[in-house]
Parts: structure tokens; sequence; C-alpha cells
């Protein structure tokens, strides 16, 4: 499965550590990514976010509370913003 936020794209990141003796290794920076259960037109559905996507609100954890509104309301409670 691929590291990467399925809003925004943000992937992996490349560079060096660098020693004192500037010895420099390869690594990778890995994007902090959740998996955030949000809902889909009516299906709810899994989706790994980074959390910069998450704390700028562009998608909303769906709740147990969430459902029940969406479930009284007939219309969906969660959608993900563009």
């Amino acid at each position: 499965m691929a590291r990467r936020c399925d809003l925004c794209g943000k992937g992996p990141q490349v560079g060096y550590n660098v020693s004192h003796s500037h010895v420099r290794t390869k690594r990778r920076w890995l994007p902090n990514l959740q998996a955030v259960k949000v809902l889909r037109g009516q299906t709810p559905v899994t989706v790994r976010v980074c959390a910069k996507c998450l704390k700028k609100g562009k998608v909303t954890r769906r709740t147990a509370s969430h459902a029940s509104m969406a479930a009284a309301s007939g219309g969906p409670a969660i959608t993900p913003a563009a």
C-alpha cells in the first residue's frame, strides 16, 4: 500500500542523515498518515489522510453521533472537502 495521503497526495521525502564527520546515509521521512472513516455518499469508507489535512479540516472523522444523525435525516453526515 502506498504511503500517500488520499487528499493532498503527500508522500515520503528522501534525504540524508549527516553525522558529525559529515558521512551521509540515505533516509526517508514518512508522512503522518491516519486511517479515518468518512462517508462518501451513504457508504462509510476508510481513507488514509495526513495529519495536516485533518488539522486543516479538509476531512472530518465519522463518529457514531454523525452516523445516527445521517440515519435520522436521510442525508450524508460528512463529505470530504474538495
